[in-house]
């Protein structure tokens, strides 16, 4: 589903890591695109879509029609220079051993 979102909304992965119960990642978009939050959008619908629904769902989300897979909000960081992106890609490989 990422290589199907990647064809309709180009990026490169730099750094992407998933644990348990979080991920990180890092991505380059296209010159002139800072529209990341649509992509991401795509992949988790993607994902959720893939899936069963097995989870706990509070009564909002069920109402919502949301799954509990996801958090609702995510956070968004604009690499300011080549130190800024190294300390990201970086955060990525020490973040599992961080978390055990």
């Amino acid at each position: 589903m990422v290589r199907d979102v990647r064809k309709k909304r180009p990026f490169v992965i730099d750094a992407w890591v998933v644990l348990p119960d979080h991920l990180h990642r890092v991505w380059t978009l296209p010159p002139g695109d800072d529209d990341f939050t649509n992509g991401w959008r795509l992949i988790k619908r993607g994902f959720s879509k893939a899936l069963p629904i097995t989870e706990y769902r509070s009564a909002v989300r069920k109402a919502r029609g949301e799954r509990g897979i996801w958090q609702r909000r995510f956070w968004e960081h604009v690499i300011r220079n080549d130190i800024d992106y190294a300390a990201h890609v970086d955060y990525c490989h020490i973040n599992p051993f961080k978390h055990g």
